[in-house]
């Protein structure tokens, strides 16, 4: 009888997350890492899940989504967090790490395991035997993104990462913003902060002298596309640039005024719950407290909070909900998954979730098991569903947060207590669902 077998591209956070949970479940693992024999523009060393931006992995407190969706990894016995917890530096509420000994960490648990052999080599074409991971991070080698790209099509594979800033619903001021679409289209779809004359002006030379935030060696020369500008860098083109772009008024009138604002900022909608949302046409890639700074200018937003800000970088990812089921398989290949950045997700934690979803998914498919699908009340259930349902037409990845699961079946008007009852709501969803899905076979949580 063959031995089952599962491969992955990619040792990072995703692909050493998979490996583990592929492992632990009795599987052959071969994971590819190609570093050190072939470098990154970030990369420093050769240990397995090397954090490069940064040493967090988010908050770690119960009332954040981020701190549920680490809750759910460990009690779905995840390598990644619990090495995190392992060497954990003093951070406040956020689970922050030794980035080396978090890196050693995670690199001595996969190469103690028998049955999981790390190759360092670069793979450079998708097996055409599944089961197998792609887990090639947001940097993928030419070669392996080339293969991507003829799997999924050109128009499915993007290399350049636009990410508008998101707002938090309850932190926008409703008595200065209306609700409207441009010219009565699709009713009351948007929330419009007008301005005026002096309000833009302000704004718009608080924009100008705002600073930029630092920029990679490898992201040096980039040419942005017309369709995706930074909303600094249209500021640069002239003091009416924006009055045509994403702050054009035209086809917004304001109720209380009946008259046309002389600039609008729109905002949409950015979950099913609306407890979120994003800012139109203000991808940038100013310094995180520049952008609070400049953004709370806008009338409506002067106490905004933003559970995301904006973003400009090189990055590689596909349209997941074109290409992805919500077990991150492949649409059209049921043996091939994908995980981490390149899957369409964003963040170190996110990554680790999606690696853990398709480390088991992928080891259940080889034991001839169904794959699971997590509930969408849980944090893990919420990001597979975001992924595989998405508008494709308009789909950027985004960080895990409580607007992607359902609203509850009773409102609590309190902020405190209904994050509480989402978390305890998904808490007991996932271990039910643990028990009648996952506890057969499975190793101690």
């Amino acid at each position: 009888m063959a031995e089952k077998r599962i491969l992955i591209v990619g040792g990072g956070l995703a692909g050493s997350e998979a490996a583990w949970q592929a492992a632990r479940r009795g599987l052959r693992v071969d994971l590819f890492e190609m570093r050190p024999v072939r470098g990154t523009p970030v990369h420093r060393g050769a240990d397995l899940a090397e954090l490069v931006c940064s040493n967090s992995l988010k908050s770690n407190l119960m009332d954040t989504a981020s701190g549920l969706l680490k809750e759910e990894m460990r009690r779905c016995d995840s390598l990644i967090i619990k090495v995190a917890d392992r060497v954990k530096v003093p951070a406040g509420g956020a689970l922050a790490v030794d980035r080396e000994q978090f890196a050693r960490g995670v690199t001595e648990a996969l190469e103690a395991l028998p049955n999981v052999r790390v190759v360092r080599e670069e793979a450079r074409a998708i097996p055409e035997e599944g089961p197998c991971i792609l887990a090639t991070g947001p940097l993928a080698s030419d070669a392996i993104a080339q293969a991507i790209a003829a799997f999924t099509g050109k128009d499915y594979l993007y290399f350049f990462d636009a990410i508008s800033p998101i707002v938090e619903a309850d932190s926008i001021d409703r008595g200065k913003v209306f609700p409207a679409s441009r010219y009565g289209k699709g009713g009351d779809d948007y929330l419009n902060c007008p301005l005026s004359e002096p309000e833009y002006d302000r704004f718009y030379e608080a924009l100008l002298g705002a600073a930029e935030a630092p920029t990679h060696e490898f992201e040096k020369g980039i040419h942005y596309f017309e369709g995706c500008l930074p909303i600094e860098e249209m500021a640069r083109r002239g003091r009416e640039t924006l009055l045509f772009g994403p702050m054009k008024p035209v086809g917004l009138v304001d109720p209380r005024s009946g008259r046309q604002p002389f600039a609008v900022v729109q905002l949409r909608q950015d979950t099913l719950a609306a407890d979120f949302y994003s800012m139109v046409g203000f991808q940038n890639h100013l310094r995180f407290p520049e952008q609070m700074r400049v953004f709370r200018l806008i009338p409506g937003l002067e106490r905004a909070e933003f559970p995301r800000l904006g973003q400009v970088h090189r990055n590689s990812y596909i349209n997941a909900p074109a290409i992805l089921l919500p077990t991150f398989q492949a649409r059209r290949r049921r043996d091939l998954f994908f995980a981490g950045q390149i899957s369409g997700v964003e963040g170190y934690l996110e990554s680790a979730a999606s690696g853990l979803i398709a480390g088991i998914n992928a080891a259940r498919l080889a034991d001839g098991a169904p794959p699971l699908i997590f509930p969408a009340t849980t944090a893990l259930g919420a990001l597979s569903r975001y992924i595989s349902s998405a508008d494709p037409g308009n789909y950027q990845p985004t960080n895990i947060a409580f607007g992607l699961l359902p609203p509850l079946a009773q409102e609590i008007r309190d902020k405190r207590q209904k994050k509480a009852a989402v978390v305890r709501r998904a808490l007991g969803d996932l271990e039910t669902f643990l028990a009648q899905s996952i506890a057969a076979g499975v190793p101690a949580r």
